[in-house]
C-alpha cells in the first residue's frame, strides 16, 4: 500500500509537471548588463552579448515553476573599448580559456511581493547559493502568434567572493575597479 501511495504521488507531480509551458530566452530581446565602480568617482558599464537559458510557467496561474537554467560565455563580455575587454578575458579576470561560462540553475521561491529566483550561481568556478528578485510580466501572444513572457532580475555581487581579486590601489586611496558588480537582466522568452 506504501508503494502505491508513493507511485501515485510520484505520478501526480510528474503530470504537474508536464502541464508546465518552457520558455527559452529571446536573445533578441534581452539583455545581460553590469555595471561597477571605476577610479571610485565612476562606473563602467558593459554586457554580454552570447547567453541563453530557459523556465517554465503554469499554464494555469500564469507564475513561474522554477527559475529555470541560464549560461553566459564569459569570452561575449563586451564594454565597448575592445583593450579593456581583452583585459577582462584575460587570467586577471574572468580567465575565459579556463571558465568560458558564468551559469545559473535554480527555482523560484514565493515572497510577499515579486517572486525570487534562488539557486546555485557559478562564475570564475566558485558556486554559491543567491537570492535575486525578479519581476516578471506576462504571457502574452505578440503579433506572430507566439507566446511569451518578460522578467527582469537585479542583483549585487562581491567578485571577489568568486576569485576574481585583480586591482590597484590608487595614489590619493581607494581601489581602481570596485568589488560590488551590479548585474541586471532584462529578458523576453518565447513559449516552445
Amino acid at each position: 500500500m506504501k508503494l502505491l501511495c508513493i507511485a501515485i504521488a510520484v505520478s501526480l507531480s510528474l503530470a504537474g509537471l508536464a502541464t508546465a509551458d518552457t520558455y527559452k530566452i529571446d536573445p533578441a530581446h534581452t539583455a545581460v548588463s553590469f555595471s561597477i565602480a571605476h577610479l571610485v568617482i565612476s562606473e563602467v558599464n558593459g554586457r554580454f552579448n552570447e547567453f541563453a537559458g530557459e523556465l517554465t510557467v503554469d499554464p494555469a496561474t500564469k507564475t513561474l515553476v522554477t527559475g529555470g537554467t541560464g549560461v553566459i560565455q564569459t569570452k561575449s563580455i563586451d564594454t565597448g573599448i575592445p583593450k579593456r575587454d581583452d583585459h577582462l578575458r584575460s587570467a586577471d579576470f574572468f580567465e575565459v580559456e579556463k571558465f568560458p561560462t558564468i551559469s545559473f540553475t535554480g527555482s523560484v521561491v514565493a515572497a510577499t511581493g515579486a517572486p525570487v529566483f534562488t539557486g546555485q550561481f557559478t562564475m570564475h568556478g566558485v558556486t554559491k547559493t543567491i537570492s535575486v528578485p525578479v519581476t516578471v510580466k506576462g504571457p502574452i501572444q505578440d503579433p506572430w502568434g507566439k507566446t511569451r513572457i518578460a522578467f527582469n532580475a537585479k542583483t549585487i555581487l562581491n567578485r571577489k567572493d568568486y576569485g576574481l581579486t585583480w586591482n590597484k590601489v590608487l595614489e590619493a586611496g581607494g581601489l581602481m575597479v570596485g568589488e560590488d558588480v551590479t548585474i541586471e537582466i532584462k529578458a523576453e522568452a518565447i513559449k516552445q
